[in-house]
């Protein structure tokens, strides 16, 4: 699944475990564990492109650890610590907030865009005027600011109370209001939705490999994904629905993705595969992968 994100974002290069990369107006040299390959261009083209080098003491075993270990931040050239992007999509504008953070992260995953052209699609035909949405795992709000441009009622839920605070922020900025934001664990949630008998017509879940919820809860993606997805299966609706999986656990095939979804639902309408982008130098930076499907 490759992406057509160069009005805000564009990947330059990739290779000896970095990346180059453009958000809005400013390049970022950032971590990247699976291009274990060579550069195409040279340290000269990054160094006079970049405006910030993120380094980290040691390489992380997977593209979103929630423990992103030490590392920080070198200005290269004169640039903010927070700026705001424009991000065209099929029902309108939005605008997200990224900063240079402690972590590596700038608050956007841009490979992320074709699913929120997907699930614009899915709630724009929908039967239903006001479609519930559920966002799950679901850092700065890109997904849930996408549906909620394409008319969705959302519900946003994410273990970490600054981060969610971040996705309001974004709200704002898009000047959005129809999204519910709660700090919570997605399991714990999820589970207390179906005991309250609650139902959606979308779901849509970017679990991380690794983190901790609201009250120190540990999550391991290969311990707690079929939970999570079992879980689904009872607040989902069963027709006229839509469900969309993002996984980033390095080791995980779009098969074996494809495989974990279809032991929970029905799945007639279905897509999965490899989320990539590709770079202005030619190569393809594997991102995870997504399966997707509606009923």
């Amino acid at each position: 699944m490759e992406n057509s994100t160069a009005s805000f974002y564009e990947l330059i290069d990739c290779g000896g475990f970095e990346k180059l990369e453009r958000f809005g107006p400013y390049y970022l040299i950032r971590p990247e564990s699976q291009a274990i390959w060579k550069k195409k261009l040279t340290d000269q083209e990054w160094s006079k492109l970049a405006h910030a080098h993120y380094r980290r003491e040691s390489q992380k075993n997977s593209y979103r650890s929630a423990d992103p270990g030490n590392g920080g931040w070198t200005l290269l050239r004169k640039m903010p610590e927070k700026w705001n992007i424009d991000i065209n999509l099929p029902k309108g504008k939005m605008q997200m907030k990224l900063a240079l953070t402690s972590f590596g992260h700038v608050g956007i995953f841009p490979e992320q865009y074709d699913n929120w052209k997907y699930i614009q699609q899915q709630i724009s035909t929908h039967e239903e005027r006001t479609p519930q949405v559920l966002n799950a795992f679901a850092y700065t709000g890109g997904a849930s600011l996408a549906a909620s441009l394409a008319g969705a009622q959302v519900t946003h839920v994410d273990a970490v109370k600054q981060i969610v605070g971040w996705g309001k922020d974004n709200s704002q900025l898009s000047k959005l209001t129809n999204i519910r934001w709660l700090v919570d664990d997605a399991l714990k949630f999820l589970r207390r939705e179906e005991k309250r008998g609650n139902k959606y017509h979308g779901i849509i879940l970017d679990p991380p490999a690794y983190g901790r919820g609201p009250s120190g809860e540990r999550w391991i993606l290969d311990e707690g994904i079929n939970d999570v997805l079992d879980a689904c299966t009872k607040i989902l609706h069963k027709k006229n629905s839509f469900f969309v999986l993002n996984l980033y656990s390095l080791g995980y095939s779009p098969i074996i993705a494809s495989n974990l979804v279809d032991s929970y639902f029905k799945t007639a309408h279905k897509e999965f595969g490899e989320s990539f982008l590709r770079a202005k130098s030619g190569i393809d930076l594997p991102l995870g992968v997504y399966v997707r499907f509606n009923t």
